[in-house]
Formats: structure tokens, C-alpha cells, sequence
């Protein structure tokens, strides 16, 4: 493989206040990262002390195997929804490695509301989920939640990705043989119930952890009958009555060891095996891309210079590197692993998307893992390009994203607009993860354009009508809102508040990131090089 040559100027003024300013939109992501993991009441803090709890971090200390990955989950989930105390939507997932195998965890959060689920709480189950379904992978699942926020309970339970479908997921992941491991170390209440229920092993903990359908209010008020919680449904009823729960842990600490037990005596599994080498760290350093991602999303910049940071001794082999150049396709290892890149250097002309076709289609042959890197204003528009087939080219691309069977990842390093998001595999295209650089927007289109096409429109109507074109006041008045809108909404902060994307990356830990990515995607069968026609060449 060729190296790639960066002809980044890292002592030019340019890259110096590109440095400064993504620099400073790190610091603000770190700083919001701290507050989700960390910003809790004294309260609440007091009243888990008293309980003799230990704090979400805690317990993932004692889980996971020390000193090593933490590949964490939608941190920013519902960031400044709600009273703006909902952090990470009432929990903390993740993927970590247990015994050295690589495990889905899943915590409430008992100090956030009482680890009381919200509608984004309910999404941020099943995204954890689906990645453990997509990747194969066994789920540890630290259960301390009073249940559904009761005044927003028509947007947890009647829908069909409502609270309903954590536990047909359940049963559907029993079925694909996904281990899943419940430890109880609080309420387990109504529907929460049947997680532990539904699971394949349950830890339980005495005094503190819980199980019933109705808790002690609801049986009092239903039959009259006063019980307390550790009679109604602790450890001692469900280990040793019930049969709910099969192991008694005398505090969470214990629950957290022998949860670590379990995974010890899984069955092994053998990984998919794809081109692999030993790995290199690239020849320059990825932080790097700090100084080259321009202050204006709108400026353009080589993905090439992207590329030589994240891949092994800033080392690609490109493909058909003089056709179609708005976008960059080639092969390179990260973390020892080969992976085919498309990266955006301008926008999707017929050429580029009939290269991307025919690039994805040799990837998912040879089984070989598609990382996209978003920087995407659409498919380019207009009369002759219309003539030329920019649609038909078009979802040829966006038929190859869908239909590839191979492991895909994405990071939006910049614009993600319109169908440029679906061909550049967004997450309607099915990721198996999707991360957003801070410096990123996301929307149907940017703002300018799109407060441009109503003013269009409006202009149109009224010429139609007979009547003149609108004023430069009423232009100012229709533009306005419009574009602060498409700025607060394409936001990255307000994407991974909504459960966008995965997180928010330092895109100096995207290197990082992707190659623990590419590993767990591993845990599953790959399925491509089926049998079929050949490779068209576009």
C-alpha cells in the first residue's frame, strides 16, 4: 500500500484556528461527558449511601476488566430534554470486556430519578439491544429502576418500539442464544419485572434488590394487605421460593463478582475472520485532524488528510483514484484490521456514486468491513445531470449501502445533508455504529439552502398569482427562523440528545474507536461473498 503524503501545514494560521476551535468544541464535549456521568444531587447520592449501594461507576469497576476499552453508548442521550437532569437518558451502556470477552452493559442509573425509565430511556434500551443482536454479543444488564415515568406513559408503553419491545428483544436474543446475565440491585417493578424474568441468569441482592408485578402501594390498595418490598419480592422470595432469580448476592459488589463468574464459563466463541496484520500506529498524529477540519462546514478539504490518521502507518490503497474524485474510496488497516473507506471530497456526481457501487460490492464479496466518513451536502442537482441518470446512479449507490450484509460504521465528520446521508449510509442504512464528529450538522439540508427554496417557492406562488415578489423585510422574517432552526436541530448536541447517533467523538479517538468497533463486529457471522452474479463494473 501506498502511503498517503499529508500536505497539511501545521504551522499556518489556518490550521492554527481550525486547532483552537475544534480544540474548544472538545473541551465542551468533554466538560458535558463529565456532567452526564457525574452530576447528580447530594440527595440522591446520600440516599444510595444509605442503602449501601454503590454508584453506577462503581459497579462498572467491578465488572469489567481493569485497565481496559470502554466503548460507551449514547453518554448525551435526552442531554437537556426533560428537567435537563435526565443524563444519558436514565442510564449508562456500553461495551467492555469481562474475562477478555467482549460484553453489552446496560445500568440504570438509580441516583437519576430513582432509575425511573423515560420515553429516551426506553429507546436507549432497544438501540443497546440491537447492537448486541447485530454483533452477537452476551448482555450484562444492571437492573435498579422504579419503572415507567408514569406522566409521559403514553409515549413509553402501547407503540410497537415502545416498552413492550425490550422484552420481545429479550426473547428474541434467548432464542439466538445471546446470553443475558440481570443483576438486581434495586426495584424491579411492573413491566421492569420481566427483564430480570426474561433473562437467562439473574443475580439478586438481599435488602436492597426487588422483583413484583404491583409493589407494595398497589397491593395495598388492591387487596389491602400491608408488605413491605424485601418480602414482597427480595432476593430470599425469588432465590429461594419463586424460582424468578438464581443467585443470592449479599451486596453489590458480590452481585458484580459472580456476574463476572458467569461470563467466565460461557461457551467460547470463534470470531469472523477478515485480512488482518499486525498493527501500526499512523505516521502522523491523529490529533491532527483538529488543525485540518475547516471552522466552516461549508469549506472544503481532502478526506485523504482524515484518512492518513486513522488508518495503520497512514497507509491506503485507492480505487479508481481518478474516476469520480468527489469520492475517495480505498483499503486500509485500522488497529491491524483491513476495512474498505468512502470518504466525501465534494458532492455525489453519477461517476462517484457508480464508483461507490461497484467499491461496495467488491467489499461485501471478499467480506471485508465499510467505513463511511460523512462530509456530504447531497447528489448533485440540475437539468444536465438529471439527463446524465444522477437518479438511477444514485440509488444504485444507496441499493448498495442497504443491501450490503457486511459490517458498516460511519462518522460524520462534517455535513451529513439529504440523500447524501442515505448513500453515505446514515443510520436509516443500518451502521452497525454511527458516531458524530462536535463539528458536524445534520438535516434534510443546511439551513441557508433551505430558508433559500421556501423563499423560491413563495416567490413562485406569487408570481402565479399576479402579485410582486416578497420584500427583503419579509425575506429577512422567513429566513431568520428558519436557519437558526436548522442550526439548533442539526446541532450535533441535539442529534445525540435524540438518539441520532451513538455519541459524540473526539476526532482525535476515532482511530480508537473504530478499531474497537471493527472487533466486536466480529462476535457475529459475516455474511457476505454469497453466491450470485459477479461484480458489475459501474
Amino acid at each position: 500500500m501506498e502511503v498517503i503524503e499529508s500536505r497539511i501545514d501545521t504551522s499556518g494560521d489556518e490550521y492554527k484556528a481550525n486547532y483552537a476551535a475544534m480544540e474548544e468544541m472538545v473541551t465542551t464535549l468533554k466538560e458535558e461527558l463529565r456532567k452526564a456521568r457525574d452530576d447528580r444531587s447530594e440527595k440522591a447520592r446520600k440516599r444510595n449511601r444509605e442503602l449501601g449501594k454503590l454508584t453506577v461507576q462503581e459497579r462498572l469497576d467491578r465488572l469489567l476488566d481493569r485497565n481496559t476499552p470502554w466503548l460507551e453508548i449514547a453518554p448525551l442521550a435526552a442531554r437537556g430534554m426533560y428537567d435537563g437532569q435526565v443524563h444519558g437518558a436514565g442510564s449508562r451502556a456500553g461495551i467492555g470486556l469481562i474475562h477478555g470477552r467482549e460484553v453489552l452493559v446496560h445500568a440504570n442509573d438509580p441516583m437519576i430519578k430513582g432509575g425511573t425509565v423515560y420515553p429516551l430511556g426506553v429507546k436507549k434500551t432497544l438501540r443497546t439491544q440491537t447492537i448486541a443482536m447485530e454483533n452477537r454479543l452476551p448482555s450484562v444488564i444492571l437492573v435498579d429502576s422504579g419503572g415507567a415515568y408514569l406522566p409521559l406513559q403514553s409515549e413509553i408503553f402501547p407503540d410497537a418500539d415502545d416498552g413492550g419491545r425490550i422484552f420481545y428483544n429479550q426473547a428474541i436474543m434467548s432464542k439466538m442464544n445471546l446470553p443475558q446475565i440481570c443483576a438486581v440491585l434495586g426495584l424491579c417493578t411492573a413491566g421492569g419485572a420481566y427483564i430480570p424474568a426474561m433473562s437467562d441468569h439473574v443475580v439478586h441482592v438481599k435488602n436492597t434488590g426487588a422483583i413484583f408485578l404491583g409493589g407494595p402501594p398497589l397491593v395495598k390498595a388492591a387487596t389491602g394487605e400491608d408488605v413491605s418490598a424485601e418480602d414482597l419480592g427480595g432476593a430470599l422470595v425469588h432465590c429461594r421460593d419463586s424460582g424468578v432469580s438464581d443467585y443470592f448476592a449479599e451486596d453489590d459488589a458480590h452481585a458484580m463478582q459472580i456476574c463476572r463468574d458467569i461470563v467466565e464459563f460461557l461457551p467460547s466463541q470463534e470470531k469472523a475472520k477478515i485480512p488482518t496484520r499486525p498493527p501500526r500506529e499512523p505516521l502522523y498524529d491523529p490529533k491532527e485532524i483538529w488543525g485540518i477540519v475547516p471552522l466552516s462546514i461549508s469549506t472544503p478539504y481532502d478526506i485523504r488528510e482524515i484518512i492518513a490518521r486513522i488508518v495503520d502507518g497512514s497507509e491506503f490503497h485507492e480505487f479508481k483514484a481518478l474516476f469520480g474524485p468527489t469520492l475517495v474510496c480505498g483499503w486500509g488497516y485500522v488497529h491491524g484490521y483491513l476495512a474498505g473507506f468512502l470518504g466525501n471530497n465534494g458532492v455525489l456526481f453519477s461517476n462517484s456514486s457508480l464508483k461507490a457501487t461497484q467499491f461496495i460490492s467488491l467489499c461485501d464479496r471478499q467480506g471485508i468491513p465499510l467505513i463511511f466518513l460523512q462530509n456530504i451536502s447531497g447528489y448533485m442537482v440540475g437539468r444536465e445531470y438529471e439527463r446524465g441518470g444522477i437518479t438511477k446512479d444514485g440509488h444504485k449507490m444507496v441499493n448498495a449501502v442497504a443491501t450490503a450484509t457486511v459490517p458498516k460504521f460511519t462518522v460524520i465528520v462534517g455535513a451529513s445533508f439529504g440523500a447524501g446521508n442515505y448513500g453515505m449510509c446514515g443510520r436509516a442504512y443500518s451502521p452497525r455504529f454511527l458516531w458524530m464528529w462536535p463539528n458536524a450538522q445534520i438535516g434534510v439540508m443546511g439551513g441557508e439552502q433551505a430558508a433559500d427554496v421556501l423563499v423560491t417557492v413563495k416567490n413562485d406562488q406569487l408570481a402565479r398569482e399576479g402579485k410582486p415578489p416578497l420584500s427583503q423585510e419579509m425575506v429577512d422574517s422567513i429566513r431568520r427562523p428558519i436557519i437558526h432552526s436548522a442550526l439548533r436541530e442539526g446541532d450535533a448536541f441535539y442529534s445525540t440528545s435524540q438518539l441520532w447517533d451513538d455519541g459524540i467523538l473526539d476526532p482525535a479517538k476515532t482511530r480508537d474507536v473504530l478499531g474497537l468497533a471493527i472487533s466486536v463486529s466480529l462476535n457475529a457471522p459475516l455474511e457476505g461473498r454469497v453466491q450470485g452474479h459477479g461484480t458489475f463494473r459501474m
